[in-house]
């Protein structure tokens, strides 16, 4: 696999389910101690604003939910179900509500780490989910708000390999199933087991 770099600002800055569906086969790194700890995007999904029942910004700002109303290219981090962090990035410009939520990755660099965070998951489940994810980066809301254009810490980079994308319904959410807005790389086994209503190619 070749690097192309890190992913820049106007990347984010477009139409949410867009950003979603192109952010399969980029890689996410989060750098603990000068060690890389990274993954291969392979499952996101995509939650707009007040027309998306499902959304967190569907009935405006919120202290949760204010990144999601700011710059694009920043991380959401929230805290759900009293169980698990979940880490999303930012879309569309200033003001417009939009985050790619980030389901799962197929490990890269730090696997050790990244195990010894999971409590010795195995490898095909140690970020196969978005609570895993965030656990095996060793993410919390110390990050909500990362600026991942600038930081060094944690920031997302190209990779260049063709992928077959897929899309679905969202996983867990009642409203809204109407939007295919969850894009995963067909085939991966790091993918999530999430259920949702059906599947099919875009």
């Amino acid at each position: 696999m070749i690097l192309l770099g890190r992913v820049p600002r106007e990347f984010y800055n477009r139409y949410t389910p867009a950003v979603a569906r192109d952010l399969i086969g980029c890689r996410i790194v989060r750098v603990i101690g000068g060690e890389r700890l990274s993954g291969t995007i392979v499952e996101t999904e995509a939650y707009r604003g007040p027309r998306d029942p499902a959304s967190h910004a569907h009935k405006g700002m919120t202290p949760r939910n204010r990144v999601m109303f700011g710059p694009p290219g920043h991380a959401y981090v929230y805290f759900t179900m009293g169980l698990h962090y979940c880490l999303n990035v930012t879309t569309e410009p200033l003001g417009a509500p939009g985050a790619v939520l980030l389901r799962a990755i197929e490990p890269c660099e730090g696997v050790c780490a990244m195990s010894k965070n999971r409590g010795g998951a195995p490898f095909v489940k140690l970020a196969s989910g978005p609570g895993n994810l965030t656990k095996a980066l060793g993410i919390d809301d110390r990050f909500d708000g990362e600026d991942l254009v600038t930081s060094e810490r944690l920031y997302l980079e190209y990779e260049r390999k063709a992928r077959e994308i897929s899309t679905s319904t969202r996983v867990g959410v009642s409203a809204g199933r109407s939007n295919r807005w969850r894009f995963f790389e067909r085939g991966n086994r790091f993918v999530s087991r999430g259920k949702p209503s059906s599947t099919q190619n875009p």
